[in-house]
């Protein structure tokens, strides 16, 4: 195939990419090496993939081509080059969570999501990069450095799955799973014009888990367009007995029938208060017309969100206390400021706060249940302002207000992680800058398929997944990692 049919073939969606292997047109090791030739010529400028395992992934294709010269297409993934993010444990390859205190460690078993992709046949290409243990929506770390946006290297690429987002955007990659506590999903899926989705709580089991019954953090798939995202809902979101949460299983090959006709869509601005970047809002305003014209019967309607902030902030920093106490006792020099934060509010705590946090937030689920049964789908922004140069760890204020601790912009995701609602991130449009501007689709607990019907829509609405970065600009120093996996 030629240079220019490479590059082509990098940025198709993933699903056509699999017709073609399947039509015996294209070969998995002729789909992996257009890959592994862009992440050569790419990932320098970027710095999305910290860790590429390039015998691996040869391995992985010729057994993928193998199985179909006998007649077998490995699953539904067979043959996509998929990257996992730094945070999920896979067996034999480095997995350091964005931290120098496991910048050597090397797993020896898959996490579920991982051992399910493998399972539907996928090539695994390597890491994504993560902000330490996920902490916060800027990808940056003291192990990797920072990743940079796909459409403007100059700024940050969201997080915390932010070097799955820019894999995608910029062909190095077909699939990329993440996950989500305060919008690490959803915010760089919008500020990279890909497909992010938080499942519903529940959806996608989680092993190894040693808090099982915590439902902030959840894992789920990113994707160049909807039709991706569903496919590996199909491989992720299947109930299992290492998970004590599950979800009876949905048809995500529906995900192109929805007829929104009708449809109650609740339409909120900020998402009950939230201050919001006049770019961001400029760029979006068109989308409440656009849900007319698919036919939704739209309201502007804001949910009742009383509380939520607070029982998040304390449910998050006990997680924190729970994971990274020793460590902090430990190793407190090699830990993060965002980290310590969140480990030194954790460690102040008590039985009372938890309690009232847990009765917030079922207070709050009730109120968005509630609100859902008026309206199927709440639609609001992804983020609260367009990507912010990638030297800063957090902006500081948004549409002029100011932000108190690192993680506070990002309530217009946080505050829908503790309702446990499924929320999908779908590009929608650019500020006048050229930055990427994601719609947040919301649906009612478990109706994930109802979320990615209704993005579909509006994906293929807009075209806006089209719109591809420019190539980045050659020079920049974001600490690029070695090219094979230790």
């Amino acid at each position: 195939m030629s240079a220019n049919g490479d590059a082509e073939l990098v940025f198709q969606p993933a699903r056509g990419l699999i017709g073609l292997m399947t039509s015996r047109q294209l070969s998995a090791r002729e789909l992996l090496d257009a890959h592994l030739q862009q992440i050569e010529k790419v990932n320098p400028q970027v710095n999305a993939l910290v860790t590429v395992c390039a015998d691996r992934a040869c391995e992985l294709a010729a057994a993928a081509d193998a199985a179909l010269a006998k007649g077998r297409v490995l699953g539904p993934l067979h043959g996509l080059p998929a990257a996992h993010k730094d945070l999920a444990d896979t067996a034999g390859i480095r997995t350091t969570y964005g931290s120098p205190l496991h910048a050597d460690h090397v797993p020896t078993r898959n996490h579920l999501v991982v051992q399910r992709m493998l399972d539907a046949g996928c090539v695994t290409l390597g890491k994504t990069n993560t902000p330490e243990f996920g902490t916060g929506s800027q990808t940056y770390n003291p192990v990797f450095g920072a990743t940079a946006n796909a459409y403007d290297p100059a700024k940050t690429c969201g997080g915390s799955s932010g070097g799955a987002a820019v894999a995608l955007a910029t062909g190095m990659a077909a699939v990329c799973d993440g996950s989500d506590m305060a919008g690490s999903l959803r915010n760089p899926a919008s500020w990279n014009n890909v497909v992010g989705l938080r499942p519903s709580d529940g959806r996608v089991p989680q092993w190894p888990n040693d808090r099982p019954v915590f439902t902030l953090s959840v894992y789920g798939p990113m994707g160049r367009t909807v039709g991706d995202v569903a496919l590996q809902m199909l491989v992720m979101a299947r109930p299992s007995n290492r998970s004590i949460l599950n979800l009876p299983p949905q048809d995500f090959h529906a995900v192109y029938d929805g007829d929104m006709t009708g449809t109650p869509v609740a339409w909120s601005d900020t998402l009950d208060g939230l201050p919001i970047d006049p770019a961001l809002a400029e760029a979006l305003a068109p989308a409440r017309g656009l849900l007319t014209q698919l036919g939704c019967a739209v309201t502007d309607a804001e949910p009742d969100l009383t509380g939520v902030d607070e029982a998040f902030d304390i449910m998050r920093a006990a997680y924190y206390w729970q994971e990274h106490a020793q460590e902090y006792r430990d190793r407190p020099d090699q830990l993060g400021d965002s980290v310590r934060w969140e480990i030194e509010h954790g460690s102040r705590l008590t039985v009372e706060d938890l309690g009232r946090a847990e009765t917030l937030r079922a207070r709050a689920y009730d109120r968005m249940h509630d609100f859902l049964d008026t309206y199927r789908f709440l639609v609001a922004p992804v983020t609260q302002l367009p990507p912010f140069p990638i030297e800063q760890h957090w902006p500081e204020t948004v549409a002029g207000v100011p932000q108190t601790y690192y993680r506070e912009w990002m309530r217009v995701c946080s505050r829908i992680s503790l309702t446990g609602n499924p929320a999908v991130s779908v590009p929608f449009g650019f500020t006048a800058d050229g930055l990427p501007a994601g719609l947040q689709i919301i649906g009612r607990h478990g109706d994930d398929l109802g979320v990615l019907q209704l993005a579909q829509a509006v994906e293929s609405a807009t075209g806006t997944w089209r719109t591809r970065p420019a190539r980045p600009v050659v020079g920049r120093d974001h600490r690029p990692p070695p090219a094979v996996a230790p």
